[in-house]
């Protein structure tokens, strides 16, 4: 007895056993039909692009707005409650606020506004008064002491207006002042805004209280814990201070740019659901065109889960072909405009976090294959072959 060629039905009958096979012969029909199937792969594949650069979109732009906002989610500005009477922070209000934060620095400021002029310049600028402005603030050009006694330090945005650095001096209330050191320029807002200020040291103010007290925490959560700390104990009997938690502005941007992700995530999964009408009309038409031969394998023995695995693997490698194809071009786009494209920042475009938009795009894509080709091949694999040979 000559062996049953496995090409045809009869022989199928014996090998569809498993997903194996399946895949094989899936294959072999997609082969058949080329230009339908190419369209289907490019539906799911523009798809994917969509959704995989889409969101790796949103996501550099969140990326950029917290590497812009920086670390100002770490400060905490406590003031002085004028509704209740109170004008300044006392030492006393210091020495509590220090003792409820327990580790984050805090750096308590006088302040008040003056003329300052250089060699050939003057500007209005802010004067703050502080002790140990180490705690706070980096120096660009010469050394912040750890106890500020004599001297001023200036600055970036002042130090530059004025062409002053240090070693050069500056009037300040009719004063000449050495500057001892010029800040690093300030990357982010601060409610101190230490560009465009003077740092002199305590004892060049009269005042007894301060104006405000900054509080300088590792991270976000330190900032919002020691902030939740003084409002527990230091406003345990009376709101004696006010609080500007900066780590709420944080919190209302990256909840801007995470819904602005899911904008663009929704828009993107558009078009995969699009594709996944195109695939859902290539399994019908294709299990319309092939009854007649679905009916024949059914009649020769392949079971219904055979016939379900063969139209569901058609549909699943469709998916897949379009997935890694639209996400291969999702990482030759990106990689493009960060060659080509001097404003887009490298290190954003590639950061880790984008990977996940790949992961995401590539999964879904082949699950809308597989979910488009659900009904098709249930329906097929569920008709009767004395029907399906009839037609």
């Amino acid at each position: 007895m000559s062996r049953a060629d496995p090409s045809t039905p009869s022989g199928l009958a014996g090998r569809l056993r498993g997903w194996g096979p399946a895949v094989a012969m899936a294959a072999r029909n997609l082969r058949r039909n080329r230009v339908r199937t190419a369209l289907a792969v490019l539906g799911v594949c523009i798809g994917v692009l969509a959704v995989a650069a889409l969101g790796i979109f949103g996501n550099v732009l969140a990326l950029g707005a917290q590497d812009a906002i920086g670390d100002i989610g770490t400060q905490v500005v406590v003031s002085p409650n004028a509704d209740a009477g109170v004008e300044s922070l006392s030492d006393a209000d210091v020495a509590d606020i220090r003792r409820a934060v327990g580790g984050p620095a805090v750096v308590p400021l006088h302040s008040d506004n003056a003329v300052v002029s250089g060699q050939s310049a003057q500007q209005f600028a802010t004067i703050y008064g502080v002790e140990e402005p180490a705690l706070a603030f980096e120096a660009a050009e010469g050394r912040l002491p750890e106890r500020h006694r004599q001297g001023a330090i200036v600055g970036a945005g002042v130090a530059e207006d004025l062409g002053v650095g240090p070693g050069d001096t500056v009037g300040i209330g009719g004063a000449q002042v050495r500057v001892v050191a010029v800040l690093v320029e300030s990357q982010t807002f601060s409610p101190v805004a230490p560009d465009d200020a003077v740092f002199l040291p305590e004892s060049a103010f009269s005042a007894d209280g301060y104006g405000r007290v900054l509080v300088v925490a590792e991270s976000g959560e330190a900032a919002r814990a020691a902030a939740d700390d003084i409002r527990a104990e230091v406003n345990a009997r009376e709101e004696r201070v006010e609080l500007f938690e900066l780590v709420a502005i944080v919190d209302e941007i990256n909840g801007f740019f995470g819904l602005l992700s899911t904008f663009l995530l929704g828009l993107g999964a558009i078009s995969l659901v699009v594709a996944g009408v195109s695939i859902l009309n290539v399994m019908l038409m294709s299990t319309v065109e092939r009854r007649q031969e679905i009916g024949v394998m059914r009649a020769v023995g392949v079971t219904r889960r055979d016939v379900l695995r063969v139209l569901l693997a058609e549909a699943g490698l469709i998916g897949a072909a379009g997935a890694a194809a639209g996400t291969l071009l999702t990482v030759l786009l990106v990689a493009g405009l960060v060659v080509s494209t001097p404003e887009v920042d490298a290190a954003l475009a590639l950061d880790p976090t984008n990977g996940r938009y790949l992961l995401l795009a590539l999964g879904f894509g082949v699950g809308v294959g597989l979910v488009s080709g659900a009904y098709p091949a249930w329906k097929a694999a569920n008709e009767r072959p004395v029907e399906a040979l009839r037609s």
